[in-house]
């Protein structure tokens, strides 16, 4: 007698399939809570590095948000904000009633708490590292760690470009942090932050890397480090720990339209933060390259009009006038698409590399020009002390509604000889009027200088050789005008038809 043995997918016999799905079954729930992050090893072993920080000024800040420069009261909680001065629970706010003083509140001259963040320890003598907004305008610093000793801290330096600052306290054999590499960071990757969330110390909270390399308004030196953490008032200048137990960035910034968490929170990377750390501790401020052009991102109109293949690169549209860009041959309209070696993607690259390169240091740079690519070398100056730059709001022209509208919707005129002197350019249209609806950003009193289209750019010397070449082109032809406005030089793009 022949006896049949039936196999299952699995070469087993069919007598042993049912035991092993039940033995699966029953070990999924241990496999799986194998598989799940265990936080509570980071928060034994790297919470006593991590401290408290409150400061007091004798000097009144006004109550409230602090305001985004450009931003309308009514948008600003749409945009990202530095997190909330705030007291310990129980203490009162700036601006809040007290009790305990005369009146329900401080006086004028009273020193009361202005600020509540968090810091790490990165030197067993008591070097600390938080966000430099947390220390601004501190007269006093203190320093609180995990088993409850209280310090006096001093500021080393503070940069404000990356929102990084260097405290001290007088200290020996204090618990320090391990350091991570936040470009072997992955976008999914569990994170862990430590800190001080509204006054609560040593608070645990833990998410995901949600983005690497984030641009964020009037933040041009740091590629942030995007996760959703749940991080709060407090957590400021606190660490964000890989699951090796490494700081990987300084918890910086979230973005909110509460002024607490909603999911999106950002992140210094500790090699940014790091290297500032080491210019304010051994020359006391931090030193930057610049080059003296002012940038723009490359759309993918833009990329069409230039005859560029893909949207990349930083499209110079102003260059300052003796600056080591100038000295180097680069032209207004150039696209630079390297740096240093270094490949500059979108325009937020460049700042950011420009940055980090050495003054004085004479180094390589690609830039594409009329449908190719050139090589140029630039000498790169230092950048200077922040400063406020003031425009000159120059009043518009009004409307001259006889004149009769181009094929792309505005009309212009010749630029005035007073004009073109102040501009110290030799032609040049002015744009009198734009139509509603209008495809491109093209505003009333901007003056026109050259029209890019098909990779060829033409200088316009008057409004009459301005729709000349205009009527010359297809209407399917998509159209880039470099453009003054006011101070500022930009490019504006007509898509075609």
């Amino acid at each position: 007698m022949k006896t049949q043995t039936r196999l299952s997918i699995a070469g087993l016999p069919a007598a042993l399939l049912g035991p092993l799905l039940v033995l699966m079954l029953l070990a999924a729930p241990a496999q799986a809570q194998r598989d799940l992050p265990d936080f509570a090893d980071i928060a034994e072993k790297q919470g006593g590095a991590v401290v408290n920080i409150s400061t007091t000024s004798s000097r009144q800040r006004p109550g409230g948000l602090p305001q985004v420069p450009g931003i309308d009261d009514e948008d600003l909680n749409e945009f990202f904000r530095r997190f909330l001065p705030q007291p310990r629970p129980g203490q009162p706010g700036p601006g809040q009633p007290n009790p305990g003083l005369p009146f329900g509140g401080p006086g004028p001259n009273a020193r009361e708490p202005q600020s509540l963040g968090s810091g790490f320890i990165i030197s067993p003598d008591g070097y600390i590292l938080t966000n430099a907004h947390v220390v601004a305008g501190a007269d006093e610093i203190t320093v609180r760690l995990t088993d409850k000793r209280e310090m006096k801290a001093k500021v080393i330096g503070t940069d404000r470009r990356t929102d990084v600052a260097l405290i001290k306290v007088d200290a020996a054999n204090l618990p320090t942090v391990r350091f991570g590499d936040p470009s072997k960071l992955k976008v999914g990757e569990w994170v862990v932050a430590i800190g001080s969330p509204f006054g609560f110390e040593n608070t645990v909270t833990a998410g995901i890397v949600s983005a690497k390399g984030r641009s964020l308004p009037q933040e041009n030196f740091v590629p942030f480090i995007q996760t959703d953490v749940a991080i709060n008032p407090g957590n400021s200048g606190g660490p964000l720990f890989n699951l090796r137990g490494e700081v990987v960035g300084i918890n910086s910034q979230i973005y909110s339209r509460t002024g607490g968490f909603m999911g999106l929170s950002f992140a210094i990377p500790i090699d940014v933060a790091m290297d500032v750390q080491q210019q304010l501790r051994t020359q006391g401020r931090v030193s930057r390259g610049r080059i003296g052009v002012v940038i723009q991102e490359v759309s993918k109109e833009l990329a069409d009009s230039f005859g560029l293949a893909n949207a990349q690169g930083a499209l110079v549209n102003q260059v300052e006038k003796g600056g080591p860009a100038e000295k180097a041959g680069v032209e207004t309209g150039d696209i630079i698409l390297r740096f240093d070696g270094k490949p500059v993607t979108q325009s937020a690259d460049l700042p950011r590399i420009v940055g980090g390169t050495k003054p004085g240091a004479k180094v390589g740079m690609q830039v594409w020009r009329k449908g190719g690519t050139r090589d140029l070398n630039v000498t790169v100056g230092e950048l200077p002390d922040e400063r406020v730059a003031q425009r000159n709001e120059r009043s518009r022209p009004s409307p001259k509604a006889e004149a009769a509208p181009n094929r792309l919707g505005f009309v212009a005129s010749d630029l005035p000889g007073e004009r073109r002197k102040q501009l110290g350019v030799s032609g040049g249209a002015l744009v009198e009027a734009v139509q509603p609806n209008v495809r491109g950003d093209l505003r009333p009193g901007d003056v026109i200088l050259s029209l890019t289209a098909k990779g060829q750019t033409t200088e316009i010397a008057s409004a009459d050789q301005l729709d000349k070449a205009l009527s010359a082109l297809d209407k399917a032809t998509t159209v880039t005008f470099q453009v003054r406005r006011g101070e500022s030089s930009l490019f504006v793009t007509f898509r075609g038809e």
